[in-house]
């Protein structure tokens, strides 16, 4: 009788052990998940930073987009999904010219709204560009390229 409750006592201690095991693993999983998210790629940000003169009382980053690769529907995919980060799609259509690299166009002058435009879809800082025209009323235009698929939205 002694020995069945030896084994017992060792089988409790055994689960214990297991079970404080697998709940260190989770917590770490999600310590190192919360890190990564917070320091190495922090969310993205649609508002307009303060430093930054702003028109129309502007609170938030607004965009035009132009499909320039002739994929239909590329253009309404990044839309929905600008919006669902904040950011203002005030129009999308198609652009006259094919390209094969996507990039940003700052239209204000304004690097740092251009910056988190890109940011968002994952275009790399040296495909920003800037072609100031005050007449469009936003700070960016997005001109999506053959290398969509290399762009958040569209990632699998």
């Amino acid at each position: 009788m002694r020995k069945s409750k030896l084994k017992i006592k060792l089988g409790r201690q055994h689960l214990n052990y297991v079970i404080i095991g697998f709940l260190t693993l989770i917590v770490t999983i999600m310590a190192t998940s919360f890190i990564l998210r917070v320091a190495v790629t922090p969310p993205v940000s649609a508002t307009i930073d303060s430093s930054i003169e702003k028109s129309n009382s502007q609170e938030v980053i607004q965009v035009n987009i132009l499909n320039a690769c002739g994929v239909k529907g590329l253009a309404s995919k990044a839309k929905e999904f600008l919006r669902a980060r904040g950011f203002d799609v005030v129009e999308i259509g198609n652009s006259d010219l094919l390209t094969n690299n996507s990039q940003v166009i700052d239209r204000l002058g304004d690097g740092k709204s251009a910056k988190q435009v890109a940011y968002a879809l994952g275009i790399r800082d040296t495909m920003i560009t800037s072609i100031i025209d005050s007449n469009m009323f936003l700070r960016a235009t997005i001109v999506i390229g053959n290398d969509f698929q290399e762009l958040k939205p569209f990632r699998n």
